[in-house]
Order: structure tokens, then sequence, then C-alpha cells
């Protein structure tokens, strides 16, 4: 088969599924694993280049809507009659089941099958190690700092989250996606802060900027100095790679 991903989080399903052989093309985000960065770039994964898709020749195209805009992507893969499925969890055991769908649609369903089981494995064992857990910090994610963003109840990081043996401050909204503003997370006063700014490089993050928010001295994160620049990578992509996001959270928290 020939396959082209245009979301960085499918191309890390195919790679779980041990078929980044079958990729003749990514966009321009997909920067794992390593073998998947040499690949035709197809352009940003809110703006595909439709005829550069066209162009491989794909038997199948693996589109998401995990982000407002990619929508004119599906658009552009119907107008060319080009073969796709569309990815688009927004919890854990969603991606598990997206890992079956695309094994199904590579003609790869029992290794999609085998590879989902082996996903929620592991996730039952943190979910066992959580429940022994006494103490329950608190986390605050930050995904984008102005306007402030964070995952909101619906979101894998609630759950990562829970499965660290912590909580998410903002697991009483109901939104994935919550905008908020800086008093709002100094009265929530986490325990940590986790910094996650989507698209950004952990070395272009500056903690110290965030401790001199207004009254954000005096929240436990800060006292404590337990604010935390994390891998965007392993924490924003709703892919099987959460897994090692969480067990870095877990040494975290220990």
């Amino acid at each position: 088969m020939r396959v082209v991903s245009i979301c960085p989080s499918n191309t890390e399903v195919v790679a779980y599924l041990g078929k980044t052989d079958l990729l003749v093309g990514v966009d321009n985000y997909s920067d794992w694993p390593s073998e998947v960065q040499h690949l035709p770039k197809v352009g940003p994964d809110l703006s595909i280049d439709m005829d550069k898709v066209e162009e491989l020749k794909p038997d199948l195209v693996i589109a998401s809507l995990s982000v407002p805009g990619m929508e004119k992507n599906i658009e552009g893969l119907k107008e060319r009659n080009l073969p796709y499925i569309i990815l688009n969890p927004n919890a854990l055991d969603e991606i598990a089941d997206d890992i079956e769908t695309t094994g199904r649609a590579l003609n790869e369903e029992t290794l999609g099958v085998e590879k989902a089981a082996a996903f929620r494995n592991e996730l039952a064992k943190f979910r066992e190690t959580a429940h022994r857990k006494e103490n329950v910090p608190s986390l605050y994610w930050e995904w984008w700092p102005k306007p402030i963003f964070t995952p909101g109840r619906v979101n894998w990081l609630t759950e990562i989250s829970e499965l660290a043996g912590a909580r998410n401050i903002f697991d009483t909204e109901d939104e994935a996606n919550v905008q908020t503003d800086w008093d709002d997370v100094k009265n929530r006063n986490p325990d940590y802060i986790c910094m996650v700014w989507v698209g950004v490089k952990e070395s272009k993050m500056r903690p110290e900027l965030v401790k001199r928010r207004p009254g954000w001295q005096a929240m436990d994160a800060i006292k404590n100095d337990n604010i935390h620049v994390l891998e965007e990578s392993l924490y924003c992509r709703p892919s099987p790679r959460l897994l090692e996001g969480l067990r870095k959270l877990s040494d975290i928290l220990e």
C-alpha cells in the first residue's frame, strides 16, 4: 500500500503498528520516528497541499480532525476522490480504537487488535498503581501562555494525570480545550505546573517568565519549585506516544 499521513499523531499510530514502510508522504510536522523525516512533505497539517498528496498516488490518506481548521483537508480529499480515513480521538480509549481502525485500513486487522490490546493493557497497569496512591497532587497543564489555554475534563491529559496518580485542576470544565486567565489558575493553586506549549520546543519555553506572573509566587507549585518544561510531542498529540509521556510524568511525581 501507498499511505500518506497528514497529521503527526496519525504518523505515530502507523509507527506503533510497525508499518512506517508503507508511508510515502507525511505532513510537515510529522517528526517521529526518525525514518519518516526523509519522506516527501505535503505541507502543515492545517493547510495540506492536496496537489502534492494526489501526486503521491496514495491508496490511503490518514486524515484527522484533532485541531479546528482541519475540516478543509477532508473537503480537499473528497474533491479529489482520494481514499481516506479520519481519526479524531479525545480520550485514551479512543486512541486504542484508532489503532484498530488504522490496522483494519492497512489490511492488518489482527495486528491492529493486538497492538490496541497492548496499549489498553499498559494503561490498566498504570491505573492499578494510581489507585494505590494516597497522595493525589494537582496539576496545571499549560498548552498556550497568552491567552491561556489548558485541557479540560474531556481530554486525554486529564486521563494521563489520573493514571499518574494526580489530578488536572481544570477537570471541572466540560470542554476538551479551556481558555482561562492567570487569576483563575492562581486561585486553583496547583501543586505542579506542566508547560507543554503546542508547537514550541522546550528550549524556547522560559519558566522564569511564568514565575513572574502577578500573584503566582504564592502558588504551591512555584513555592516548591515544581514547574516542569515537558516535550509537547509527548503530551499534545493524541497518539500511543502518550504512554511515554505518562511514564515520564509518573517519574516526576514520585
